[in-house]
């Protein structure tokens, strides 16, 4: 099968022929129908964003169609329109059995044993699977607890991005931030997770919504996915402008880009006794610049969000009725459908900022 290396850091991806083994145990086999670009991905192919081996084929936001299951799987069966996640889970850990299975310790524990045949090879050399799925790539290869299946009346573009972007976003607001009704919020970045943060707090129930972005299009865009009010971070500055419009601050702060400045935007945002959430994966190398005094004397919070806090297993279905029963705005975030030899124009653009999301399509 055809998929995308990665094989050094900071680098570009090379289209390679890998050969995949037959699923065993409790492995799902499926042919990849749609994986959208995430910036994710973008920060491993700068080396920002370090991955255990490489090479690696990369990818994680992805749908398809299952193939073959192996002997102990129960749950899937050929044909099933599924989705893939990251947050694969052992389901037996102290976090898996308090409902918490995105922070699931052991999920790096579900992909094979050494001295098992690897999933993926190139020639006679293992090829890391990023994330246990490689979804830029014909086929998949998963451990069934990375998999849910999907109403097939779901698209598979649209399906590929509830896998990360849409479950990320929207999680984010209704389970980890948990935003109630009446509330005023900020979103700071407006791409794929930014503008589903901002539907996902309309759907809590916000009362203000206000999207912060450098680029005047995303903006725009941000208003019909929710936002009730916009700040364009190239002409002014988003806190004073934030501080001004809410006469103190928000109630809760959405940094969905993954950099230090706007972290620090973040926590400025909020007023006295609220938090700041921190959704964009930064680069491992990155430092907040926090006053311990004000975080005391102003009793702020400052808190991580993976994937939206989110039991995929429970949410991903549940975002794909929204989405068939108009609740959810999901066909507009797809900015382009690209071929996988076109993945690496699909990442300058990204770089450049020009797109919401970028999904490979494969026959």
């Amino acid at each position: 099968m055809r998929a995308a290396v990665l094989h050094e850091a900071p680098g570009d991806l090379v289209i390679e022929d890998l050969d995949i083994a037959s699923p065993i145990g409790r492995e799902v086999l499926i042919h990849t129908r749609a994986s959208g670009l995430c910036h994710s991905d973008l920060h491993v192919i700068e080396g920002l964003l370090p991955l255990p081996s490489l090479p690696a084929a990369l990818g994680h936001e992805a749908s398809g169609i299952v193939e073959a299951v192996g002997p102990d799987v129960t749950a899937f069966s050929p044909g099933d329109h599924v989705i893939t996640c990251l947050t694969q889970f052992c389901g037996l850990c102290s976090e898996c059995l308090a409902g918490r299975i995105w922070i699931c310790p052991n999920r790096h524990s579900l992909v094979r044993d050494p001295n098992e045949t690897p999933r993926l090879t190139l020639g006679n050399r293992p090829v890391l699977q990023m994330a246990g799925l490689g979804a830029f790539a014909e086929q998949m290869l998963v451990h069934e607890n990375g998999v849910v299946a999907v109403d097939p009346d779901v698209p598979f573009d649209v399906a590929a991005l509830i896998g990360c972007a849409v479950i990320t976003g929207v999680g984010s607001a209704t389970n980890g931030a948990r935003v109630r009704p009446g509330e005023t919020v900020a979103v700071i970045g407006c791409g794929g997770i930014g503008l589903n943060i901002v539907q996902g707090c309309r759907l809590a129930g916000a009362g203000r919504i206000i999207a912060v972005d450098l680029n005047a299009d995303k903006l725009e865009i941000a208003r019909g996915f929710g936002a009730t009010e916009v700040v364009d971070a190239s002409q002014e500055d988003p806190v004073e402008v934030i501080l001004r419009l809410t006469d103190g601050g928000v109630d809760a702060a959405f940094e969905a880009i993954g950099l230090t400045a706007t972290a620090d935007q973040a926590l400025a945002m909020v007023r006295p006794g609220r938090t700041a959430y921190l959704v964009g994966v930064p680069p491992v190398t990155s430092t907040m610049n926090i006053s311990g005094a004000a975080m005391v004397l102003q009793a702020k919070g400052v808190r991580g969000l993976f994937m939206g806090n989110s039991n995929f297993k429970v949410e991903m279905p549940l975002l794909a009725r929204h989405y068939l029963e108009g609740r959810l705005e999901l066909d507009r975030l797809v900015s382009a459908h690209i071929t996988l030899d076109e993945v690496n124009d699909g990442y300058a653009e990204l770089r450049a900022g020009a797109t919401i999301r970028s999904v490979i399509t494969f026959d």
